[in-house]
């Protein structure tokens, strides 16, 4: 799950505005459901990481195009780091997931991951249907794990970039926590559920570049349900963190909770911060509507 942290992270927070806010936005139609009407959609966000090593600097930054229609969607993102040792390996990834839109959420259809990090250069490509999966990884990985995922669990879990954008765009129901959870994960080998309780029960000041006021401090924990080596499933620390780590949402009048800062306190590089950078929520361009987007992914 080393690997994976950053991608996680990166994809909670992808929903938000075109600039900072100062708080919960103008009140607008739920985006999923939106979409579902004809209103296909393109999110751009480029998060950051930080930490220090000693006296220098390590950074991590995650670019990500998430493009919507009322049927399907598809997500291309590039993940880089810099001096996260340990807890977020140094790679150059390529990432990419397709699947199916509805008014409540997105549901993985195939999803690819390709890492550029100099040794194994692996790929992995895994297809999800209703009933089951293939996964190819070449090189191929040396096990599946003990015990290894069924397609059973697969089914019900959604790729790591899927995962946490449907976490951040699914409606929540009036009264249940605001956290929002438990999200299911499965990134070919591994399948994870991350569950989040409140933190704080008041709310936290936030300023990032993304928001500017207040937000719902949550804490996520984990549960390495299969695809791990034998005696850590179950296990609900994630792997490299010292405590929870700590994800603060900004709830926008839509109904979406948008997480605009991560914080996690790490064994071996003390804290690292995640934080939004850049962010545009646009009109995605479409045979039918012939409309220009302006921009895209770097």
């Amino acid at each position: 799950m080393k690997r994976s942290l950053l991608f996680a992270a990166a994809s909670l927070a992808l929903l938000g505005a075109s600039a900072a806010q100062t708080g919960p936005a103008a009140s607008t139609p739920a985006v999923l459901a939106s979409i579902k009407t004809g209103a296909p959609t393109r999110m751009v966000y480029e998060l950051d990481a930080r930490a220090m090593v000693f006296i220098l600097p390590a950074t991590g930054r995650a670019s990500f195009t998430v493009d919507m229609k009322p049927d399907t969607y598809t997500i291309q993102s590039r993940v880089r780091t810099t001096g996260l040792a340990d807890v977020f390996v140094n790679y150059d990834m390529n990432l990419s997931a397709a699947g199916k839109t509805s008014a409540t959420g997105l549901k993985t259809v195939q999803y690819i991951s390709k890492n550029n990090d100099g040794k194994k250069n692996r790929r992995v490509q895994v297809d999800m249907t209703e009933t089951g999966f293939k996964m190819d990884a070449n090189p191929k990985f040396g096990n599946l794990g003990d015990p290894a995922a069924t397609a059973e669990q697969v089914i019900l879990a959604n790729d790591p970039l899927t995962a946490l954008i449907t976490f951040a765009l699914e409606p929540r129901a009036k009264g249940a926590d605001p956290c929002g959870g438990p999200i299911k994960v499965f990134d070919g080998r591994q399948l994870t559920y991350l569950h989040l309780k409140r933190g704080k029960a008041g709310m936290v000041k936030q300023k990032t570049p993304a928001w500017n006021g207040d937000t719902i401090e949550c804490h996520v924990t984990m549960d390495k349900i299969a695809g791990y080596k034998k005696g850590e499933s179950n296990n609900d620390t994630l792997t490299g963190i010292s405590g929870p780590l700590r994800m603060y949402l900004a709830p926008l009048e839509n109904g979406a909770h948008v997480p605009v800062k991560i914080v996690a306190d790490t064994d071996k590089v003390g804290k690292v911060t995640l934080t939004a950078r850049a962010l545009r929520f646009e009109p995605l361009v479409t045979a039918s509507t012939g409309t220009s987007t302006g921009g895209g992914g770097r």
